[in-house]
């Protein structure tokens, strides 16, 4: 009896070997990357490592978080930045009140019911927006609010020009994150007989919140640190004040603009030091930020 062996066909290697060019070229590529990324990475570094060493001393300091700078004379090391936290913080938060709400309605009519000319409009103001540098969103308000209205310097006026900083981002990042929302959630309600706006509001808005509110908070943390606005809209002040609406109050783009004109040794000293305040504001919100969007992920 006698057996026949079937031939099979050989099956092909199912990786093959790469070529000495292809791997050069994919080293040489991946080398570059890196080198970009250090690039960037080395001189954000740079900035806070110097920001750490030369404003952690002053805003360690005795009083530095629950004082202002009230009777303190430019050589004397002493007060805080209260008073400037709470200008930057008040002037901000102001701008958020009415940034919000408008980027929101924007970017809702923009995703759900812009299709003809008026959206296309809109699109292209929020594009314009987006490119205004803070000096010219400040000189307008200033022309417009102060020299054709007569209304005086105040805070209020450092937060209609952030509104126009903060607006366009709001609605970018709005209107991506209703854009993530699936279609067939829109459809099933819909086939459910619920109306449109009530599909947006109980349906489209709850699944975007998650990445709304980082958008939000971003947008904040990014109108906390223009200076423009204040130096032409607002004076500085060595005390608190809580007349949002007349007379000067501090920030602390202000407080580090005022301080870099004093010579001595303290002043420099509050200029790091607000410098350092700043920044450990900013990274708070940007962890806040990051911190709701995987809160409200992980329990949507």
């Amino acid at each position: 009896m006698s057996t026949t062996t079937l031939d099979r066909p050989i099956k092909a290697p199912t990786f093959r070997d790469v070529s000495a060019g292809r791997k050069l070229r994919n080293n040489i590529a991946t080398g570059v990357m890196w080198l970009c990324f250090a690039i960037a990475l080395v001189p954000l570094g740079w900035v806070l490592i110097l920001v750490i060493q030369k404003g952690l001393h002053a805003a360690t300091r005795n009083g530095w978080w629950t004082k202002s700078q009230r009777g303190v004379l430019p050589d004397q090391y002493g007060g805080g930045v209260y008073h400037a936290i709470y200008g930057t913080i008040i002037q901000s938060a102001m701008a958020a009140v009415i940034a919000v709400p408008l980027g929101i309605l924007a970017a809702i009519f923009l995703v759900e019911y812009g299709r003809g000319l008026l959206a296309k409009v809109t699109t292209f103001m929020v594009d314009i927006l987006a490119g205004v540098p803070s000096i010219v969103a400040a000189l307008f308000v200033f022309a417009l609010w102060i020299a054709t209205f007569g209304f005086p310097q105040s805070a209020f006026a450092v937060s209609l020009a952030l509104v126009l900083l903060m607006l366009p981002v709001v609605v970018r990042s709005t209107e991506e994150m209703l854009k993530l929302v699936p279609d067939e959630l829109r459809e099933a309600s819909y086939a459910l007989g619920i109306p449109k706006w009530k599909t947006i509001l109980q349906i489209v808005v709850p699944t975007a919140a998650p990445g709304m509110i980082s958008g939000m908070l971003l947008a904040l943390a990014r109108v906390m640190g223009e200076t423009a606005p204040v130096l032409v809209l607002v004076g500085y002040s060595k005390s608190i004040n809580f007349d949002i609406f007349n007379g000067n109050m501090a920030s602390l783009p202000l407080m580090i603009y005022q301080e870099l004109s004093n010579p001595e040794p303290a002043g420099r000293a509050r200029v790091w030091g607000a410098a350092f305040t700043l920044i450990a504001i900013i990274a708070l919100l940007y962890l806040a930020a990051a911190a709701v969007n995987k809160l409200l992920t992980r329990n949507r």
